[in-house]
């Protein structure tokens, strides 16, 4: 396939053309944990407890993912832009599949292996653990598949090509949400399986379009085994690892830290789980524009790197950065007046609706924060910096909102732990800012603004 060149024209309409399509994919993806809340809530309140615990836990393994996707991404980018030609990229691409696969049938297992220890950890009771237990095998089954696919998609962007990824996602998610009732409640000679349903159409919807994501890849040139398909094979593995794993690690920060936040918010019981389970997966919802732009800005700044043109890189994250304080403004706005009702829609327990609406009124000001690290990680893990990502991760949880949490709730309950969450976010934007400046990834000059003038990096 014929590369997009995003090392030329003005660097915003390079991030649209990258970030708009992805909008629509992730919201397609986000929208099946909302279906399955939605669905699952209404079996009963110890199913609608399980995705609170379960979500958070699914999220930060399927990080794994994320981390192999962005290594992918930044050695078959700067591959691109280099100009070292079709044939390195790849056999780069098959690499990355490879990998990719073999480590996630290996942590697909694992978790399986431990899913009873794991949530009983967590805070589940027996009467969740039950509905989880039915869940999580079926899950298990379709994480190699969900990696597979995000790698496949990480290398359509990293061709300058965002449409067709977002297209693929598009499709799983709505095959996904189109079983996902069917399977839970039965119609007709199907039988209805309850919460074993929900993963069951997770599992059939990642398996098919993996299938069909492949096959479509290979015909387009971007997986290209060549005549020596393992030359090179330890520095590829090497390149992509030394992204790839911290990334991964960075990326499982925050849902991982969710996950030990709802042990903090488990100690006020099942029904505010249930609550504040809904309000992350509608705080996911609001974030489905930063996030595409963070999917974006990666071959974006890794083709501009590749190609030495790093004052087009910092301008790209400029504008990121310009982009997320203005829309969190607009949703704050929107979750203050729509707290409540978009609370209701997936929580009938009112202490579950109360919960909700109230990290939601709080929250949606402080999202700008969490822009800034997404975008500012995506930006340095594209110039091969995911140690530094990982750190900036690490500390937003680990050294703020964790403790915070559970300072805040026994001292404030639930209001202690939404302060936590707003507190993190703001000082996280002030780290991003650092960390991108200090990795040369963001810099103050007027000389990019023409995104033409080098960075000097940080070594």
């Amino acid at each position: 396939m014929a590369d997009r060149d995003l090392t030329t024209g003005p660097v915003w309409r390079a991030l649209a053309v990258m970030s708009a399509p992805m909008s629509l994919g992730i919201l397609a993806v986000l929208s099946v944990g909302i279906a399955d809340a939605y669905f699952l809530g209404q079996l009963g309140g110890a199913p609608l407890a399980a995705v609170g615990f379960i979500y958070p836990v699914t999220i930060a393994i399927t990080s794994l993912s994320i981390g192999l996707s962005a290594g992918a991404n930044t050695v078959v980018s700067n591959a691109i832009g280099a100009g070292d030609g079709a044939a390195k990229a790849g056999r780069l691409a098959l690499h990355a599949l490879g990998l990719g696969v073999g480590l996630a049938v290996a942590v697909a297992f694992a978790v399986w292996a431990a899913t009873g220890p794991l949530f009983t950890g967590l805070g589940a009771s027996d009467t969740v653990m039950v509905e989880i237990r039915a869940f999580m095998p079926w899950w298990a089954l379709s994480f190699p598949c969900v990696v597979l696919t995000m790698l496949v998609n990480a290398l359509f962007r990293a061709h300058g090509d965002a449409t067709v990824s977002a297209a693929f996602m598009g499709a799983e998610a709505v095959l996904n949400i189109a079983l996902t009732p069917l399977l839970i409640f039965g119609w007709g000679f199907v039988p209805g399986f309850d919460t074993a349903g929900a993963a069951m159409a997770t599992f059939i919807a990642r398996a098919l379009i993996a299938t069909v994501s492949l096959a479509y890849a290979v015909q387009k040139g971007l997986i290209a085994p060549g005549r020596t398909p393992f030359d090179n094979l330890w520095p590829s593995v090497r390149d992509i690892g030394r992204v790839g794993a911290p990334a991964a690690f960075s990326n499982a920060i925050n849902p991982a830290g969710m996950a030990l936040v709802t042990m903090a918010v488990a100690t006020l019981g099942e029904a505010t789980v249930g609550g504040f389970g809904a309000a992350t997966r509608i705080q996911q919802l609001a974030l489905v524009p930063m996030l595409a732009l963070s999917a974006g800005i990666a071959p974006v700044v890794g083709q501009n790197w590749g190609a030495e043109r790093r004052g087009r890189a910092a301008l790209s994250l400029k504008y990121a950065f310009g982009f997320c304080l203005g829309y969190s403004v607009l949703v704050g706005l929107l979750l203050t007046l729509l707290a409540t009702p978009l609370a209701a829609l997936f929580a009938e327990d009112e202490t579950a609706v109360s919960s909700a609406a109230t990290y939601l009124r709080w929250i949606g000001w402080s999202l700008f924060g969490y822009g800034f690290v997404i975008t500012a990680n995506a930006a340095m893990n594209a110039r091969s910096k995911a140690a530094w990502s990982m750190g900036l991760s690490l500390a937003r949880i680990l050294a703020v909102y964790l403790p915070g949490a559970w300072i805040g709730v026994t001292v404030f309950g639930y209001a202690g732990i939404v302060g936590a969450a707003v507190i993190a976010n703001v000082l996280a934007a002030a780290g991003a800012v650092w960390v991108a400046h200090r990795n040369g990834v963001l810099t103050w000059g007027l000389g990019d603004l023409r995104g033409g003038a080098p960075a000097r990096p940080a070594e």
